[in-house]
């Protein structure tokens, strides 16, 4: 800025840009790890056109995937199962999330439709064929792909296909891991604080979140004098004390989680020497 003239906005990323903060935190309770690559990658998934295509040989992204879609009756299949077509097919008939996990280097040739989203309307019905059947396609059918290769070579025509996101672990992800299971062996009382520190936080800013969407649409949908609108005026009120409340909640919260957090520290030279060790080992 300094050198060119050209205005910018310190800390711009990923995170900041196109991040959610109260589904950050979703994430994170269902066992998305906190590190920063994990966070992005996190994002890049909810926000692509194409289907994840996870490098995950510590399993990190299956376990997080399993628990996030575990309220939707995630189906699990392997590639090598008999039945992972008629699968398939199911999940997007009935808009399940699908785990496809243990993949080689090369897909096989009857996901491409899936993969590249070749629908097409019949009637009224939006359609994709799935190996020999055609089959209604549920928009709210998800696919998710995991691969335990740590280090896998896919083609140019596999990788334009999907998403390709790196889960592999990085030295403070372990670090950040390594530290919680440290500190619920010696001071369990302070992990178990910290974890329902992280739920209540998280169901508390969607619940503000809920608040503020509602009040929006309360006040696009009004018609005339937005005084004369006693329901209006009614419901701004009730949810202007709610917010309140809850916004002074997060705040004691976030206040107690950082005094954890202080106390946690103390176990981190423990945690940095654990995950320096895992890398030496496994280089």
């Amino acid at each position: 800025e300094a050198k060119f003239g050209v205005p910018r906005s310190e800390g711009v990323g990923l995170l900041s840009l196109i991040g959610d903060p109260v589904q950050l935190r979703q994430w994170n309770v269902a066992g998305l790890p906190t590190d920063p690559l994990s966070t992005e990658n996190g994002i890049m998934m909810s926000k692509a056109r194409r289907w994840p295509l996870m490098i995950d040989p510590q399993g990190q992204a299956n376990r997080w995937i399993k628990n996030m879609e575990k309220e939707r009756a995630l189906d699990i299949i392997k590639p090598s199962d008999r039945d992972c077509i008629r699968t398939l097919e199911n999940g997007v008939r009935f808009g399940k999330p699908v785990l496809l996990e243990n993949v080689g280097e090369d897909l096989d040739a009857a996901l491409e439709p899936l993969l590249l989203k070749q629908t097409f309307m019949q009637g009224n019905t939006e359609m994709i064929k799935l190996g020999d059947s055609v089959i209604p396609y549920n928009k709210d059918f998800r696919l998710y792909i995991t691969t335990k290769l740590s280090n896998p070579h896919y083609k140019p025509d596999v990788a334009v296909k999907v998403t390709l996101l790196n889960f592999t672990i990085t030295l403070e992800g372990l670090q950040d891991q390594l530290l919680a299971l440290v500190v619920a062996k010696e001071r369990p009382d302070l992990e178990e604080g910290k974890n329902q520190l992280v739920v209540s936080n998280a169901a508390m800013r969607k619940e503000l979140k809920e608040i503020e969407d509602k009040i929006l649409y309360l006040l696009y949908n009004s018609q005339g004098n937005i005084l004369d609108d006693e329901v209006l005026i009614n419901t701004l009120a009730a949810s202007k004390e709610k917010s309140e409340e809850i916004q002074r909640k997060v705040a004691e919260a976030e206040k107690t989680e950082e005094e954890i957090d202080a106390m946690r520290s103390l176990y981190k030279p423990v945690a940095k020497r654990a995950a320096l060790l895992y890398f030496c080992i496994v280089d």
